[in-house]
């Protein structure tokens, strides 16, 4: 198999996928408790007031036909209107998607680069007193829930060190990074603890394996025998763990989007759940799931450039 058609291969595997997340998503909001027309009108409406809305939500309709016509928008790129916002979803989405983007990807940035040269030390000092240290630290931090770490962050580092604002998002790139650096950080931490574990394993592993000796006994100097066959080697399973984790990035921004008070989609679907807005719930499981589908889908390119016999 070439990697056009193993690729191609995966990009058909992600439309079913999309499909039955569609209708369970559907589903379960339908199973919250309460209704959104009680949530936008308040427990003193009248029938008729209830009546009318009901009727324009499409919420009169038979559960199957509110399906297909959920399913009929997807297709057309159409999410409805918002509930509660009266706005657009897409338009609702798109304001608040860039500020959850910047976040992940800041927290991933940071977890790489605490996870990767911190593992490989405490492979090369395995059982001594760096790993030791290194692995206890990375373990508090992992037992820790997210909301606690954010808080402790948000308390020493932002109101008493003033180092970092309390929350928000700001305007521009510059203030972005500098307002999502602590919530990134609080995403990050548990995150580098998981990347640490596995690559450090990883690494153990390779670092004893026969085709590493051998490198050596061609007289390659340790950099080139670390950097190009060890760390190739060692990442192939990271690179796997990296995508997977995604999910759980984006799971724990809805926490911590709360936490800072930053407006990204994270804290909409809070939002979202208590007003019973079934639109902007439906949307945006379906979005956060495109974008785990194609992070699954990088890091599979990148574990078949790592090793080719992942394409055949």
């Amino acid at each position: 198999m070439n990697k056009g058609t193993w690729l191609l291969g995966r990009l058909a595997q992600i439309v079913p996928s999309f499909v039955f997340i569609g209708i369970v998503v559907f589903v379960l909001a339908r199973l919250l408790p309460g209704d959104p027309v009680s949530a936008v009108l308040g427990d003193h409406a009248t029938d008729a007031t209830v009546a009318r809305i009901t009727a324009q939500l499409g919420l009169d309709r038979s559960i199957p036909v509110q399906l297909l016509h959920f399913l009929g928008g997807v297709v057309q790129g159409e999410f409805g209107t918002s509930i509660a916002y009266r706005i657009p979803v897409s338009r609702l989405i798109l304001e608040r998607l860039p500020a959850t983007l910047i976040l992940t990807g800041l927290s991933m940035a940071i977890a790489l680069a605490l996870a990767v040269p911190l593992a490989f030390i405490a492979a090369l000092k395995a059982n001594r007193w760096p790993d030791l240290l290194i692995r206890g630290v990375f373990q508090v931090g992992l037992s820790t829930p997210i909301f606690y770490v954010g808080l402790l962050l948000l308390t020493v580092l932002a109101a008493w060190a003033h180092l970092f604002p309390v929350g928000g998002y700001g305007e521009g790139w510059g203030e972005h990074l500098w307002h999502l650096f602590l919530p990134a950080l609080t995403l990050a931490l548990s995150f580098a603890a998981v990347l640490m574990r596995s690559l450090r394993g990883a690494v153990l592993d390779v670092i004893n394996a026969e085709f590493v000796d051998f490198a050596r006994a061609k007289g390659l100097r340790a950099r080139l025998v670390l950097g190009r066959h060890v760390l190739r080697n060692a990442l192939i399973a990271t690179v796997s763990l990296v995508g997977l984790q995604v999910g759980s990035l984006l799971g724990g921004a809805v926490i911590t989007e709360s936490v800072f008070a930053v407006p990204g989609v994270g804290r909409l679907m809070v939002e979202s759940i208590f007003a019973r807005d079934y639109p902007v719930i439906q949307a945006l499981t379906l979005v956060l799931a495109v974008f785990v589908s194609l992070a699954l889908l990088a890091t599979d390119i990148v574990q078949m450039w790592l090793d080719p016999r992942v394409g055949k």
